[in-house]
């Protein structure tokens, strides 16, 4: 399954859109990016998991067609290893960043109106 954010009408990805959601909830923001994150470990690490061992096979060919195969597999294996950090340790230290930058909402002070009798 292809993950595609923007066609759903969510430009997030799903790790911010978990992030998102808990700040969304009242979590304080770095709580919320440590629950969101959390969250997503093991949907992340299944599906680079997954992929990676599909192309093991492919890596480890010695027959016809290895010589194309070998190389490519190593690249695709390369790039879900270095996507998969990227998501479980950079996005959320960028989104922690963004949360130290973000102009924080003054608390608004109720007032009760009184009814003329």
């Amino acid at each position: 399954m292809i993950n595609r954010p923007a066609a759903h009408g969510n430009p997030d990805s799903p790790m911010m859109s978990a992030i998102r959601k808990h700040g969304e909830e009242g979590v304080a923001p770095i709580d919320a990016i440590v629950i969101g994150a959390m969250e997503r470990v093991r949907p992340v690490l299944m599906t680079a998991l997954v992929a990676s061992l599909g192309f093991v096979p492919m890596a480890l060919a010695t027959g016809t067609g290895a010589e194309v195969q070998r190389p490519l597999a190593t690249v695709v294996i390369g790039g879900l290893i270095t996507s998969t950090a990227l998501t479980l340790l950079v996005l959320p230290a960028i989104a922690a960043l963004a949360a130290r930058w973000r102009p924080r909402p003054k608390p608004v002070e109720v007032v009760a109106a009184v009814q003329p009798s």
